[in-house]
């Protein structure tokens, strides 16, 4: 008996009436009951329990008949744990001071006399939504065990991905970003410039396949007055503006064949000519190319130089797509709802448990660029605090490919419900092992077993 007393939710009933109080305790006995008379006792009591519902009279003394005492007390309990839900009681009749209590912060409101059977319906839907925020509090909050700034990840995939990316920053080797689209390789790009010694100067991109061939020369490395009609002036390119610092050549695989050689020479020498100019300029530079393609097969096809692709691939780092990152769907829908929804001042706080499990079983073509638009467009669409599987507008799609073995299988399911269990739960052990049907030790020594520290 002690055990479940242990585990009953506290709620605070403040109501100065001595009969009801008693109804009230009386009535929700489910709950570990709280009854406080006045303002300062429903502070304490909030203070000792942090109750996460608290029913609240607006008629208190020292003037029950006039409200602004309550009003005092639903500022001074939002004050000292804004997320606590508040469900103000007026008397009959007093529509006006009931809405005003929501514009102040109420979570609802119920009016007198009171029936305790519906009341409880309200107080229920109320623990509900606390506990849903609090998941999604914890979630948003989970440490992200990426070591690089703008890097969302907790799947061991993409942390092998950010260990490579470590190790290679501090140095000058040439990597090549090979990825699926949407899949986050500038991102990645940025990381490895602002984790060199070259984070300090300038980062510049380039994107070869958006950039008509007549102009991409020109954009790369500049031109001088009077090089071609409309000239009017010496322009640096994008090279020469990123001396010192990092070049990105993005969807480097589009880059033309006549001007690989060009790349070719300068990636061995290190200088450029500008369009129209004889002078040799020295540059030093820190290459990150990325693509979308296989190299390999477009050299078979003879649309990539052989000796181009050696050049820019002393290291190839291999992107996994957001459908083989198990559990970084969710961490990466929470980045986006909190850094949107700060920006544009939209009320929306989290995702129904419906929308989780959709986010985490879709497979996401688009990687981790249509998860973005996605949330981005279910924040100005959501009709409420908690954006749902509708509003995010996904179709499930069939299973994943499965390994034959069964030991395999068994192995990556139990490393999965692991992920998806701890991104649930905002990484609380004690949680996640609830929903696993599994205790404490035995978690840790899964979370070891499959490298998911």
């Amino acid at each position: 008996m002690s055990k479940g007393a242990n585990q009953l939710k506290p709620l605070i009933i403040v109501e100065d009436d001595p009969g009801l109080q008693s109804q009230l305790k009386w009535s929700f006995d489910g709950y570990e009951t709280h009854i406080a008379g006045d303002r300062v006792s429903a502070v304490n009591l909030l203070r000792k329990t942090s109750a996460p519902v608290v029913t609240l009279d607006l008629g208190l003394p020292p003037d029950p008949t006039n409200v602004s005492e309550g009003f005092a007390t639903l500022q001074a309990i939002l004050n000292l744990i804004p997320q606590t839900k508040v469900i103000v009681v007026t008397g009959n009749d007093d529509r006006e001071n009931a809405l005003k209590a929501i514009e102040l912060g109420a979570y609802d409101f119920y009016q007198k006399p009171i029936d305790p059977d519906v009341l409880r319906v309200i107080i229920e839907r109320a623990f509900h939504v606390h506990g849903l925020e609090e998941e999604n509090r914890g979630l948003s909050k989970v440490q992200r065990n990426s070591p690089l700034d703008g890097v969302v990840a907790n799947s061991p995939e993409m942390l092998e991905v950010c260990r490579v990316i470590e190790k290679i920053s501090p140095t000058n080797i040439t990597a090549l970003l090979l990825g699926e689209s949407g899949t986050g390789k500038e991102v990645l790009a940025r990381a490895i410039h602002g984790l060199s010694e070259r984070k300090d100067q300038r980062f510049a991109a380039i994107n070869c396949a958006s950039i008509p061939e007549n102009l991409l020369e020109s954009e790369l490395y500049g031109y001088e007055k009077g090089a071609f009609t409309g000239a009017a002036k010496r322009t640096i390119g994008k090279i020469e503006s990123a001396n010192g610092g990092t070049l990105f050549l993005d969807e480097i695989g589009d880059m033309p064949i006549g001007l690989q050689a060009k790349m070719l020479r300068f990636l061995q020498e290190r200088v450029i000519e500008r369009i129209g100019g004889r002078e040799e300029i020295p540059v030093d530079i820190r290459v990150v190319c990325a693509t979308n393609q296989d190299l390999q097969e477009k050299i078979e096809d003879g649309g990539f130089r052989e000796d181009l692709y050696y050049r820019i691939s002393e290291i190839i780092i291999n992107i996994p797509p957001l459908r083989e990152r198990a559990g970084d769907a969710v961490l990466l829908a929470w980045s986006f709802l909190t850094n949107y929804a700060k920006q544009g001042s939209f009320r929306v706080t989290g995702f129904t448990k419906e929308a989780l499990t959709a986010i985490e079983e879709y497979r996401w073509p688009g990687n981790v660029r249509e998860l973005e638009n996605r949330i981005k467009r279910s924040i100005v669409m959501a009709d409420d605090q908690m954006i749902t599987q509708e509003e995010l507008q996904l179709n499930q799609d069939s299973g994943e490919t499965m390994p034959i073995n069964l030991r395999e299988v068994r192995e990556q399911a139990e490393a999965r419900a692991v992920i998806r269990a701890m991104s649930y739960v905002g990484g609380n052990v004690s949680k996640a092992a609830d929903l696993l049907g599994v205790s404490r030790p035995t978690l840790y020594d899964l979370v070891n077993k499959y490298g998911l520290k």
